[in-house]
């Protein structure tokens, strides 16, 4: 199928035309934010298509459906196949791929009991999330002043869309301050993650990055990081960790399906480190893009051809 080819949209089981894929305006998820989702990447490889780590993403979408007590009706094996259907309608090239899982239209108020929940899953031609200069030469970031919610009262394990009008917020008070992106705080004045990525930091030939009880998402990204630096001979530390951390880093960097590995070069207008792109956040970009973009074998198992179907493997359930 051509790139130019008519888009389609996987809806509850069917594929419809891309302007034909809405939803009423009473529908619970526009006024109460119930949806949770997954942001996952298909890269061309010299093989042909792959989707970047799809049991973990599918994984993760049902564990956050769990938490946020929405029942999907689909199985791993149907929603494994369904993501990878509509990569091949729409093309069959790299691109950005969306399932998500709302509460539509039955009735108003904020108790969700008998609303229908649906599941959609989208492409997208998405380039480098930050830009392709901000993965070469790092980015500057702020501190935000907006800080992730306390661990009682919003659950960060889950990918839903109400948890990220706190990323919105912290993404617009950055960019309108200058900066590429914030760095939130967890409630306790740790850090936390950035408005969409976890984050690393390195000093010496150690990685940092914040733990799970920091109010953070467990990344998958930030999981194949955490692999391969230890692959590479790098200690690799789950903590709570002070905001001054920041300030003695040698190198700071964001993980995300979108953001892949960005560098961090400045933090407030305080240069990392000597200001430039640290040698082991160039190392570890350069293991995951070979691995990804198909140029060493894929031995962990992260891509999953668009072409191959059936049952596969699922996911492991920790919780990294």
């Amino acid at each position: 199928m051509a790139r130019d080819a008519q888009p389609v949209v996987w809806m509850n089981g069917k594929l419809v035309a891309f302007e034909d894929a809405t939803i009423h305006v009473l529908s619970h998820v526009v006024h109460y934010g119930s949806s949770v989702f997954e942001g996952i990447r298909a890269y061309d490889t010299p093989r042909g298509t792959a989707i970047f780590r799809l049991d973990r993403h599918v994984q993760r979408l049902l564990d956050s459906s769990k938490i946020a007590r929405m029942e999907i009706t689909y199985t791993f094996d149907e929603l494994m196949e369904a993501c990878r259907e509509t990569v091949r309608r729409n093309g069959g090239h790299a691109c950005y791929v969306r399932p998500v899982v709302y509460r539509g239209y039955k009735s108003l108020g904020v108790n969700p009991a008998g609303v229908p929940v649906d599941v959609a899953i989208a492409t997208l031609d998405w380039g480098k999330y930050l830009g392709k200069e901000a993965l070469d030469k790092g980015i500057a970031v702020r501190v935000s002043s907006w800080r992730r919610a306390a661990p009682d009262t919003f659950p960060f394990m889950a990918k839903t869309g109400a948890n990220y009008l706190n990323g919105q917020l912290i993404k617009l008070e950055a960019v309108a301050d200058g900066y590429v992106e914030g760095i939130a705080l967890d409630s306790f004045g740790f850090l936390a993650e950035g408005s969409g990525e976890n984050l690393f930091l390195v000093r010496g030939e150690t990685l940092y990055t914040p733990s799970l009880a920091s109010a953070i998402l467990p990344g998958v990204t930030r999981d194949c990081i955490m692999v391969l630096a230890r692959e590479l001979g790098y200690e690799v530390r789950e903590e709570q960790l002070p905001r001054e951390m920041l300030s003695l880093a040698d190198e700071v960097f964001f993980t995300g399906t979108a953001a892949e590995i960005t560098p961090i070069t400045s933090v407030d207008r305080v240069p990392v480190g000597d200001g430039k792109v640290g040698k082991i956040t160039k190392r570890l970009q350069e293991a995951f893009f070979d691995i990804i973009e198909g140029r060493e074998p894929d031995r962990h198992g992260w891509l999953f051809p668009i072409e191959t179907s059936g049952k596969v493997q699922r996911a492991a359930r920790k919780a990294r």
